[in-house]
């Protein structure tokens, strides 16, 4: 993730909706990948700092102070390209859910930023029934019970289908989600980290499923034609397979081809992000400067591509390390709790090459 500069001179990060230097209102441009400076000349023209055109706020930015995207004049949607994705927000009659409601849309603006940056299809349901993507925010539904004490009634279950992530509320809500990191045993669990599994089953749809990369995904991964509700009932009742960590990213992948797909393809959004985060801060380790993969254009020899790869996870290992180092010194867990083997490597190097590659046929 980038900083950007207001036109004071401001450093600006990316939820920001108002400089603190200068009062400036600002909005992000999605296509240009940029936080930028405007002057509001009525409600609904803003003039950008950044190229001197005029565009409209999100609805949910005017209304609701959830969202900071803005929307080009010419397009006569009254949401964002952010907002817009969401087909369900939480019940605002709760006022608490406001809070909880910005950290989901916050954390879905922070994986679209990524997704943009990778060049990678984005389209709502509306725009595309078949192959669109879009968002349902809910919570568990409770009920009064003896005593009058609430007892949850259903639960909302954070997952995908057919091109619908589907978060449950609860996630959040921090002490909540630290509650069910204990309960799970995961000791990585967070709620971007929610947002790029989830969009990994939708991006499987899209990159892998009834193409020419199915069989090279099933070397790796496994068939996932497997019974998914056999091996989940499998899972939680007899725990990860044996040794896990020696083929998975996580004990989590190992429940099922389609989730070890997720979970690497999580962490290989977490890579990316964290590299050009600590690029853009001008990090540097015995004399490297860590490199940014979302800065270049994507590479388009099968050398370029092994090479840029392998300058990412070298990168990578360097960073996670003098990361682990730092907390250890301050007396905290390790930012990156995660040795990758050898499978799990060529796993990431697989999705690294499908990114690639479908930029590349893409632009044919």
């Amino acid at each position: 993730m980038l900083t950007f500069y207001c036109q004071c001179g401001n450093v600006l990060h990316f939820p920001n909706s108002q400089c603190v230097k200068c009062d400036s209102i600002l909005g992000f441009l999605p296509n240009a990948q940029k936080l930028c400076a405007f002057t509001k000349t009525d409600e609904d023209s803003w003039l950008s700092a950044f190229d001197g055109k005029y565009y409209r706020p999100c609805k949910n930015y005017v209304e609701h102070q959830v969202c900071n995207w803005m929307i080009e004049l010419h397009d006569s949607n009254q949401l964002c390209l952010s907002c817009r994705l969401t087909e369900t927000i939480p019940n605002l009659n709760d006022s608490n859910n406001i809070k909880l409601w910005f950290s989901l849309e916050q954390a879905k603006r922070r994986l679209l930023y990524t997704v943009i940056k990778l060049k990678l299809p984005i389209k709502s349901r509306s725009e595309d029934i078949n192959n669109g993507l879009g968002f349902a925010f809910l919570q568990d539904q409770v009920e009064d019970s003896f005593g009058n004490e609430l007892t949850i009634k259903e639960y909302v279950v954070t997952g995908h289908s057919n091109g619908l992530i589907t978060i449950n509320l609860n996630e959040a809500d921090a002490a909540t989600r630290a509650e069910m990191r204990e309960k799970m045993n995961e000791n990585y669990r967070t709620l971007i980290g929610h947002f790029r599994h989830e969009s990994g089953h939708y991006y499987w749809d899209r990159l892998i499923d009834r193409t020419a990369h199915i069989t090279e995904f099933r070397n790796l991964f496994g068939d996932e034609r497997l019974s998914y509700q056999n091996e989940m009932q499998n899972y939680y009742q007899n725990g990860p397979v044996q040794n896990w960590q020696d083929q998975y990213i996580s004990a989590y992948a190992s429940m099922h081809p389609w989730e070890d797909w997720a979970e690497t393809w999580a962490h290989y959004l977490h890579m990316v992000d964290t590299l050009e985060t600590a690029n853009n801060f001008g990090v540097g380790i015995a004399d490297n400067t860590i490199y940014n993969p979302l800065e270049y254009e994507i590479q388009q020899s099968e050398s370029d591509i092994e090479s840029g790869f392998t300058r990412l996870f070298n990168d990578w290992c360097t960073l996670t390390r003098v990361l682990n180092a730092l907390n250890r010194s301050m007396g905290m867990d390790d930012a990156y709790p995660f040795v990758i083997s050898v499978s799990a490597l060529n796993k990431l190097r697989f999705i690294h090459n499908i990114v690639n590659h479908f930029n590349n046929t893409s632009s044919d």
